[in-house]
């Protein structure tokens, strides 16, 4: 059950050579790396870029989601720091540094086309989320979304305060964060399932739900939402493939 977007308005991707503006630590292996948006740069809340950076001399691509929103004067994406060759050259980084960017593309986007979302994800897969998120607070847009975000431990929680500020400015985003390993953890606890999301989202039938993550939680999340028998057409599905 994957919801395909079509139809709506292509944004011709653009390619730049640009530099590091700024590097954002946001848990002990997440990082944010910020540069300037080129005037005159379009993207919707939910696309991702292309990000060639140099290793030893030679230029390596990866692709990222644009976790910053459309609405910010800057592109940002946001990178778990794993022991790859090209991850750990990005934990390197610093302002300063030469980037290419040939962006947007993708189509897990959100535009203000539906007042009601659910949302499912995991770890760093709250990246295109964040992006619509901080889209709808600061067009002020009378979007509803619920999102029930799985971690294994607070401290593994990526953007928790800044999501914790845009409830506080719009309470119609709702984040409810579950953990797995955290027992003494007074919220959620345990892995989203159909009982979870039918007390959590009782109005789900409403909802089109975004679901994004690695394949393992994507196909879980799949299956939870199989028992709701919601329509084809309410989900939304993005795969975070390769961890490099």
């Amino acid at each position: 059950m994957i919801f395909e977007v079509t139809g709506e308005e292509a944004i011709k991707p653009r390619v730049w050579e640009t530099a590091v503006a700024e590097v954002i630590p946001r848990t002990k292996d997440v990082k944010s790396f910020r540069f300037p948006k080129p005037e005159g740069f379009q993207h919707k809340a939910g696309q991702w870029m292309y990000i060639n950076i140099k290793i030893e001399g030679t230029q390596k691509l990866h692709h990222f989601t644009i976790s910053s929103s459309p609405t910010e004067n800057y592109l940002e994406f946001t990178k778990k720091i794993t022991d790859s060759q090209y991850s750990q050259a990005l934990d390197k980084m610093k302002p300063g540094d030469w980037a290419k960017i040939n962006a947007p593309f993708g189509e897990f986007t959100y535009s203000g086309e539906k007042i009601k979302i659910g949302a499912l994800t995991g770890g760093i897969g709250i990246t295109p989320l964040h992006s619509i998120c901080r889209y709808c607070v600061d067009e002020k847009l009378p979007t509803s979304i619920v999102m029930l975000y799985s971690n294994k431990t607070e401290d593994e929680i990526v953007f928790k305060d800044e999501l914790e500020e845009m409830h506080k400015a719009d309470p119609n985003i709702v984040v409810k964060n579950v953990l797995t390993r955290q027992p003494d953890w007074k919220g959620l606890k345990g892995h989203v399932n159909t009982d979870m999301i039918k007390e959590q989202i009782p109005d789900y039938r409403e909802r089109v739900f975004y679901i994004c993550g690695p394949p393992s939680l994507n196909e879980a999340m799949k299956k939870a939402l199989e028992g709701l028998n919601l329509r084809e057409d309410q989900i939304k599905l993005e795969d975070f493939t390769g961890y490099q």
